[in-house]
Order: structure tokens, then sequence, then C-alpha cells
């Protein structure tokens, strides 16, 4: 997900379009990746696997913002994030060194493909991701409305070492364990990391890993059928190229909010 500047008014005007939220909680996972809370204005709604617009306020008054993938569920009345550090990217050099109590911008009009309603009903949801492409799947795995449309959630999660592995217990085993989601979810999900620059349990690309029927076979699953999965991709561009194309070359259909399919893409941002 590149940084981006967006043009706007001066602040007086731009808070319009921006609710202007507290960090609540800040975790730098590595040297390259970070996630934070903030508050929740109570007029803010959004579909879990949804994006939003977040950023800070640069000394001009004008906001600097890019799109952020919601990490949290939609019933979370704080808003989660999770991000990498580039070291002279225009937002995140800055972001990156925030601390609870500091001011955040989150726009107000959150968006995307990653939704429920962009599939048409199925058996088991895929939720494939690279990197920060995680960020959905924790605010839909998270999500009672998601293992009531599903029999079961696999997420898979693809990095390059194993300290990327960010959220890891969280989906190995709090969810499962969770006082109030746990008897919904654990039956359901399965979490599937895989690590393509250091020795793991499964490494390698999720793109090789479907090829090969590796991924099917540790999970005990059946290989992809569009009559049955359905599928959420989330990542780079050239995995997300590859990844489509193979849902497509096995009969799967991309859909959208205005016509449901057997897969869907966020292709708003990218990550870099």
């Amino acid at each position: 997900m590149n940084d981006v500047s967006v043009a706007a008014a001066p602040a007086q005007k731009a808070s319009g379009a921006f609710f202007v939220e507290k960090v609540t909680w800040v975790q730098h996972w590595t040297d390259s990746l970070f996630s934070f809370r903030t508050t929740r204005d109570p007029a803010f709604r959004f579909a879990s696997g949804q994006f939003v617009m977040v950023g800070l306020t640069k000394e001009d008054g004008k906001p600097l913002v890019r799109a952020y993938s919601i990490a949290s569920p939609s019933w979370h009345e704080e808003l989660e994030f999770y991000s990498i550090k580039v070291p002279d990217g225009p937002l995140t050099s800055r972001l990156q060194k925030i601390q609870v109590g500091d001011e955040v911008l989150i726009g107000r009009k959150p968006t995307g493909t990653l939704v429920l309603d962009g599939l048409k009903p199925g058996k088991r949801l895929w939720m494939l991701g690279t990197g920060t492409g995680l960020a959905p799947w924790l605010s839909l795995a998270r999500d009672p409305e998601v293992y009531e449309r599903f029999d079961e959630v696999i997420v898979t999660h693809t990095v390059r070492e194993v300290a990327d592995l960010n959220y890891r217990e969280l989906l190995e085993t709090e969810l499962a364990s969770d006082e109030i989601l746990g008897e919904l979810i654990g039956p359901k999900l399965k979490y599937y990391p895989t690590v393509t620059r250091e020795d793991f349990k499964t490494r390698g690309r999720i793109t090789d890993l479907i090829e090969s029927g590796k991924v099917f076979e540790d999970l005990g699953v059946p290989p992809f059928d569009p009559a049955v999965d359905r599928v959420m991709l989330c990542g780079g561009p050239s995995v997300l190229a590859d990844l489509k194309q193979q849902l497509l070359d096995r009969g799967f259909e991309e859909g959208s909010i205005a016509q449901p399919g057997d897969f869907v893409l966020e292709k708003a941002f990218v990550e870099t």
C-alpha cells in the first residue's frame, strides 16, 4: 500500500472529510511493521473488510493520508490498523512515530470490495493475504456473520520472514478460546501461515502451494471448487495477478457488490 498525499482544502475544510481520533495503542512488531488502534466516533460505520483513508495533518494544515484496511471488526469500539514502515514515505515515516494520545485523521467514507456481499453463498471461505494484506482478514475473522455464512473459514498469510507473521497467536489460538466468539469460531477457523525466505513448517509462495496442491493437503480440504469455495484476495500486485489467474483457470468468476461472484480482490491499493 503506497503513501498517498491527497490534495485537500485547508484544515478547517478538511475536518469535514475526517474524524479526528486519538491513538489508544501502538505495537511495533519488527523494524518494518507496526499496528495501532484509535478511538472510534459513534457515527463511523463500516463493513468488516473495508478500507478507509488514514493519516496525519501536515504543518500547512492539509491532510496527508493513505488507504488502510481496517483490521478491527465492524462491531469493535476501537479502530485498528496494520502498517508497513517506509523510511522515506511521506506518511509512514511520520506515522510510525505516533504514541498513545496522539491525534490521527480517519476518513468518514469507508469503502472496498473485500466484503461478504461481493460473494455468492458458499461452503468454504478462503482469505488469501500477503504482508499487511492480512489486515482485512483480521477484521473478517472476528465477524460473527462470516461464520454464519460459511461452514469453514481459512486464513492464509504469506510473509518473507517468520518474524513477519504478526497476529499469529490471535489466529492460531486466541480466537478459538475467546469467551464471546470462541464457540462460534473455534471449530470453523483454520490459519495457514507460510514463509518465503526462511525455514518454516510451511515454506513458499501461496501461489506455488496452491499449484502443487500442498495447501489443500496440509489443511485436509479438497482443491478449489467454484461450486463450494469462495475466495478473497489482498496483497501485492504480482501475487494478486497470479492468484486471480489461478482462480480464473479453475472456473471461478470475479464478483462485486453489484454482481456477487466466486472471488473478490482489493484493487484500490497495493502493498509496497
